[in-house]
């Protein structure tokens, strides 16, 4: 697929940009295809671009220096994520780390810049996301000390699921028990009993590999 229609699937606001904006973002992303399990962006590094995922799934974590990791959120296709880094033009205060394998965009930070600076749509989507980005971390602080695993669970599949972080998602999530036990921080056999209770309560549908969500809001407020 060409760099141009994977933008058009997978990142909002690349419709939202004049043809001389859309043609410069084309110019100046790169585009990387990274196994599963290596790290996209590392907690420390000055951050130089903004990161998409065109394909595959990523977490956002954070670690410390005995070796305890804690994830954050996890970004499907169609997520772009570390601006607030680059509008502070500070260090990542996170691991980004590829879940499966998975094809990341980089658009550089002078490209990003230029449209803060011209386009006022994407200034608005912007606005738009870092709200929404607030309000999911405040809600999963409150989740992670006051539900149990099958609402962390629920909860965490429906972040996924957010149409204004992750456009076009649809209601199929390709993703294994594993991967939701990894962001719903339980192991791989509490987040498959839990996906049975969730499927049991007619939220979704346990699928191979994957996960088709019947009631998406009965997700936000399980629990």
């Amino acid at each position: 697929m060409q760099v141009t229609d994977a933008l058009q699937l997978s990142a909002a606001w690349f419709r939202l940009l004049t043809p001389d904006e859309q043609a410069r973002v084309v110019k100046d992303l790169t585009v990387q295809h990274t196994p599963a399990g290596a790290i996209v962006e590392r907690k420390g590094e000055l951050a130089q671009a903004w990161i998409g995922v065109l394909a595959g799934l990523v977490k956002v974590s954070v670690g410390n220096a005995e070796g305890k990791m804690a994830s954050l959120t996890g970004v499907p296709a169609g997520g772009w994520i570390g601006e607030g880094s680059l509008l502070k033009r500070e260090a990542r205060k996170y691991d980004v780390v590829a879940l499966r394998d998975s094809v990341i965009a980089r658009l550089p930070a002078a490209t990003f810049e230029a449209l803060l600076d011209s386009s006022i749509p994407f200034n608005r989507y912007l606005l738009d996301q870092l709200n929404e980005r607030v309000a999911q971390f405040i809600g999963k602080a409150e989740n992670d000390r006051l539900l149990d695993a099958e609402a962390r669970v629920a909860r965490c599949l429906a972040e996924l699921f957010n149409p204004l972080l992750y456009p076009g998602m649809g209601l199929r999530l390709s993703i294994t028990q594993e991967e939701v036990g990894y962001l719903a921080r339980v192991s791989r056999q509490r987040a498959n009993q839990a996906l049975r209770t969730l499927e049991n309560a007619g939220l979704l549908k346990v699928e191979y590999r994957g996960v088709r969500v019947i009631d998406l809001e009965g997700l936000k407020n399980y629990g």
